[in-house]
């Protein structure tokens, strides 16, 4: 989402595209019989990368239109998440963490990652449009720890559930972010001790983290996400995905 949208999203991209290529390809070569010689194989195989040199349009023609079809259907997916965000908030909501106003018309899903630098920025400028619009914003938080690029996302995210589990996770959420740089196994009982948590409950609720994060992971697949922070609005002049530089435009229209 602009320069907050993750830097590996176009990398996936890249990675689908020719990924489809190959799928194409390897799709070709199974229709065959199994029992096809080697000899007839390998003239197949011949034949095949000869037409795909001859003309490369017709592979680029059918991943372009593959993406095309993808695109819709993640269109298609977020609408409908929308529609439900608007009609039944409370079950799109679920068990995760909010802050603000609970009478807020406008409502904000944040997709965060507490490793993520981009996250770390919108923090900041989340934290700020709380305190500016404290009766105008309700902010709902939501997992996605991008485990292959940050090997303490996903630790981080059990702590601030245990947290959670306490009525502690924004005070949590906030001395994540700000001590990004010291992510790790003492930090997260560190922050714990300072904010007076029990241990022995923070240490078992640790344990029972999992399948809460795992259920916001699979909503962001379900919805295409691919990069944090992600954000979908809900309020009386917009409702859909949205960059973070638009929300305040969107609170302030709404107020």
């Amino acid at each position: 989402m602009g320069r907050f949208f993750d830097c590996f999203s176009p990398l996936l991209q890249y990675l689908r595209t020719w990924a489809a290529i190959g799928l194409f390809c390897l799709l070709i070569t199974w229709s065959f019989p199994a029992q096809a010689t080697s000899t007839v194989d390998s003239k197949l195989e011949q034949q095949v990368l000869q037409i795909i040199r001859e003309h490369p349009e017709v592979i680029i023609e059918s991943v372009q239109a593959y993406q095309q079809q993808q695109q819709q259907k993640i269109k298609q997916v977020r609408q409908a998440f929308v529609q439900d965000f608007k009609t039944n908030p409370k079950i799109v909501i679920g068990e995760s963490p909010t802050t603000g106003s609970t009478q807020s018309k406008t409502v904000l899903i944040e997709f965060s990652d507490f490793q993520c630098p981009y996250c770390a920025e919108a923090h900041k400028t989340l934290k700020n449009l709380l305190a500016k619009y404290p009766d105008n914003l309700r902010l709902v938080y939501k997992n996605l720890p991008l485990t292959s690029i940050h090997a303490e996302a996903l630790p981080a995210a059990t702590a601030a559930w245990a947290a959670h589990q306490q009525g502690k996770f924004w005070e949590y959420y906030d001395a994540l972010f700000t001590n990004q740089k010291q992510l790790g196994e003492a930090l997260y009982l560190d922050i714990a001790k300072n904010l007076n948590l029990d241990l022995g409950k923070f240490k078992r609720d640790l344990t029972l983290a999992t399948p809460a994060i795992d259920k916001d992971i699979q909503l962001a697949e379900k919805l295409a996400v691919s990069g944090t922070p992600f954000f979908v609005i809900n309020s009386p002049t917009f409702s859909g995905v949205v960059q973070l530089a638009d929300i305040k435009n969107i609170l302030a229209d709404a107020k």
